[in-house]
């Protein structure tokens, strides 16, 4: 299991990956989450409700009411453009970070 420590930084990054391919709402999000990840980690749904309301409030995703096939009401969220462009920045951004962890894994000349 990976730890919500090590993830911390890159749950924005997961939910706008999942959105890429439609709209969904939280729980399928967290299943999906899970899912992908192998079962190595799953979303606990405070953190996963914190990322999707931070995404919302800075544009990246919006919102809408639905109702599921069993007619429970549910919020859908979905990736904007910006959203789009956030997302491209971020795997950017990790792709950096993962270059840098890995020379120091890899063993980093003295």
């Amino acid at each position: 299991m990976i730890s919500a420590d090590a993830i911390r930084g890159y749950v924005d990054l997961m939910v706008l990956s999942l959105l890429r391919s439609g709209p969904s709402y939280a729980y399928e999000l967290a299943q999906r989450i899970t899912a992908v990840s192998g079962e190595m980690y799953t979303i606990k749904q405070t953190t996963l409700y914190s990322a999707v309301k931070r995404l919302e409030a800075s544009g990246f995703v919006s919102s809408s009411a639905g109702v599921s096939p069993s007619g429970k009401p549910r919020t859908y969220y979905q990736l904007t453009e910006s959203g789009l462009a956030h997302y491209a920045l971020k795997v950017a951004e990790w792709q950096s970070t993962k270059i840098v962890v890995d020379k120091f894994i890899e063993g980093a000349p003295q």
